[in-house]
């Protein structure tokens, strides 16, 4: 059993709603420090509900209603300010979103919006920060262009860089690989293997076979239950449960 002060986020019994229909059911699980938590399942499965809950989305959306609790080290979420819990925890969505200016204005955005001021400072978060997404090298004499001139791959990882700016603990990736080509999918997986050594990621994926390749744990969900939870390992050579079995063979999703 994993004690509470061995996990970064505790999610207890949560159930969420959009009105009449139930996307999540009494969901309990713990989030390890430092791991990458794969989370799998067809559409409406509701990993992306359970995502998107864990920095407090989902309050965006009409109708929404939601019990039970997530514990982010120890401490209710729902305690905490949104703009407070959204910089700890970070999102990375599907599809890139860069702002509609430079590079540099794009990853020292946050920074600046938290009342850091200093050039120097903000010079040093952009390069540590597009150094750990992998992008440096190939924008570092190109920081006063247009981000919207990177290809699709590059304006991913502009996207983790503009998140790890803001020094969070968590990240959480929505489907980021689903518009990359191969070679930017690498790139991306690379830069979460090296970002779990820091921070704690869980990744919603509907390519099982990116799930296999970075997660140190997997979450199956189906039909907004939690089917099975356990060393990704495992979940793919010897899963517990036929569902999760067919899924990752191919047989529905």
């Amino acid at each position: 059993m994993v004690t509470q002060t061995a996990s970064k986020i505790i999610v207890k019994q949560l159930s969420i709603w959009f009105g009449k229909v139930q996307a999540l059911k009494e969901l309990s699980l713990q989030i390890h420090s430092s791991e990458i938590l794969s989370v799998i399942g067809p559409a409406n499965s509701g990993k992306t509900s359970f995502l998107r809950q864990l920095n407090r989305l989902n309050e965006l959306e009409a109708n929404f209603r939601v019990s039970g609790e997530v514990l982010l080290d120890g401490e209710d979420i729902q305690k905490l300010s949104p703009e407070i819990l959204r910089k700890n925890v970070g999102m990375i969505f599907a599809l890139p979103q860069v702002l509609p200016m430079s590079i540099y204005d794009n990853v020292s955005y946050g920074p600046r919006m938290h009342g850091i001021k200093n050039r120097g400072v903000l010079d040093g978060i952009v390069e540590e920060s597009l150094e750990a997404s992998f992008l440096w090298d190939e924008v570092k004499q190109r920081l006063k262009e247009s981000a919207t001139k990177l290809s699709g791959g590059q304006q991913q990882r502009l996207c983790i860089s503009r998140t790890l700016a803001l020094r969070p603990e968590v990240i959480l990736f929505d489907e980021p690989c689903s518009g990359l080509d191969p070679v930017s999918t690498a790139k991306v997986e690379e830069s979460m293997l090296k970002l779990k050594e820091n921070y704690t990621i869980i990744l919603v994926t509907n390519n099982t076979k990116q799930a296999a390749r970075v997660g140190d744990r997997s979450a199956f969900f189906l039909m907004g239950e939690l089917i099975e939870f356990d060393k990704t390992q495992k979940i793919f050579t010897a899963p517990a449960d036929k569902r999760t079995e067919e899924y990752i063979l191919g047989k529905f999703g």
